[in-house]
């Protein structure tokens, strides 16, 4: 009989030829979408261009107007006050504590319920799943108050478990797991059953490997969410110790007075990461989409 780990193996090959996971061994043909698509890019592209070369100007022509998109000269008086005057490298590191917190527990969280709503059978399934989906549709301005006081009653204010705690789930998590879910040919698990693994063993083994671009988009929604967080961390955190890296760059701009060259250097150093992360997980994000239309 052939164990339910060749059946997978051969699945995923499957899958892989599908989607295209090695888009190398083709010829890329410049189609008429190219010459659309690359000044709408370029578009987009501007204003990063614009934002790092700020970051080398001086002082003076930041403030002027209309500010030149080409400094005269190329400083770094900007960077050398971000990192000698402010706590930039603190507020980095609790950024990359929340975000990494929120990604990991969305990860584990969000896989669990999606597939519990995919796949096991439960009285109330369907209702529960709609009352989550419904928090969507609650705009966050409503939930403020009563999530303060809730943070307030438990402590939470004024530390990093203020930015933490409302990103370890996700109602946007649980319902792109279960959809991709449900996408998956329910012949790969009844095998697995078969072969006498048990639920935990057909999740962990079977269903979750073949999981990865679904993973992987999870992971880009979610870094994109609580790496640029403001508003409720700007509430809820008053403690400069605590402060996340946008957060700290918010408190850059007074109500008299702007400081630009840290304002341009510190949004620098807040996007150049998001956009490394993509670059890494652009082709699960990409398979992702193209593994929703296949059936078994």
């Amino acid at each position: 009989m052939t164990t339910v780990f060749d059946e997978v193996s051969s699945s995923s090959l499957e899958v892989a030829a599908r989607v295209g996971a090695e888009p190398g061994h083709r010829k890329r043909k410049l189609s008429g979408w190219h010459f659309v698509l690359f000044p709408i890019a370029i578009l987009f592209l501007v204003p990063f261009v614009q934002m790092a070369l700020a970051s080398f100007s001086p002082a003076k022509e930041l403030v002027a107007f209309p500010p030149p998109f080409i400094p005269s000269h190329f400083t770094i008086d900007g960077y050398v006050k971000l990192f000698g005057t402010t706590d930039i490298l603190l507020w980095l590191g609790n950024t990359v504590l929340v975000s990494g917190t929120a990604i990991i527990s969305n990860l584990v969280l969000c896989s669990l319920a999606g597939y519990g709503f995919a796949r096991l059978k439960f009285a109330g399934r369907n209702f529960g799943f709609l009352m989550i989906l419904a928090t969507i549709m609650i705009p966050t301005q409503l939930l403020m108050i009563p999530t303060y006081i809730l943070f307030a009653t438990l402590g939470l204010l004024n530390g990093l478990g203020a930015a933490i705690v409302p990103w370890l789930a996700t109602a946007f998590g649980i319902f792109l797991m279960r959809q991709f879910f449900l996408s998956l040919p329910a012949e790969l698990e009844e095998a697995g059953a078969i072969d006498g693994c048990n639920r935990w063993q057909i999740f962990f083994r079977i269903v979750l490997p073949l999981a990865r671009p679904a993973l992987a988009t999870l992971a880009i929604f979610t870094l994109l969410g609580a790496w640029n967080d403001l508003v409720w961390p700007l509430i809820a955190i008053n403690n400069q110790q605590s402060f996340t890296l946008q957060l700290g760059i918010a408190n850059f701009q007074g109500a008299h007075q702007t400081d630009w060259s840290l304002i341009m250097a510190g949004n620098v150093i807040a996007t150049l990461p998001l956009i490394l992360f993509f670059l890494f997980a652009q082709r699960q994000f990409i398979a992702t989409m193209t593994f929703s239309g296949l059936k078994g």
